[in-house]
């Protein structure tokens, strides 16, 4: 389940550099989550750092991005596997 920021948001940019997985980038009028990149922070944390962190509470859970605790494990473990790619050569 990815979650989605909603027009509620104030831009106070306190949930960007929270996301794990850098979901999480600042669209035209407020900040958006990329759903292809959001794992609820699965892999990472407990809880989503986002949505901890957020002080008006416009962070649920997109209706149009439902996965499973399975699935949201699989794309983290997929995301690691292409940042481990991305790293240059003879560095880990």
């Amino acid at each position: 389940m990815a979650l989605m920021i909603t027009d509620e948001c104030i831009n106070c940019d306190v949930c960007e550099p929270e996301c794990p997985n850098q979901a999480i980038f600042l669209g035209p009028e407020i900040y958006q989550i990329d759903p292809a990149k959001c794992t609820e922070c699965v892999g990472h944390f407990d809880q989503p750092q986002c949505v901890q962190v957020c002080p008006v509470a416009c962070i649920p859970v997109s209706p149009d991005h439902l996965e499973s605790q399975e699935q949201l494990l699989h794309k983290y473990q997929r995301l690691q596997s292409l940042a481990g790619l991305a790293l240059p050569a003879g560095k880990s």
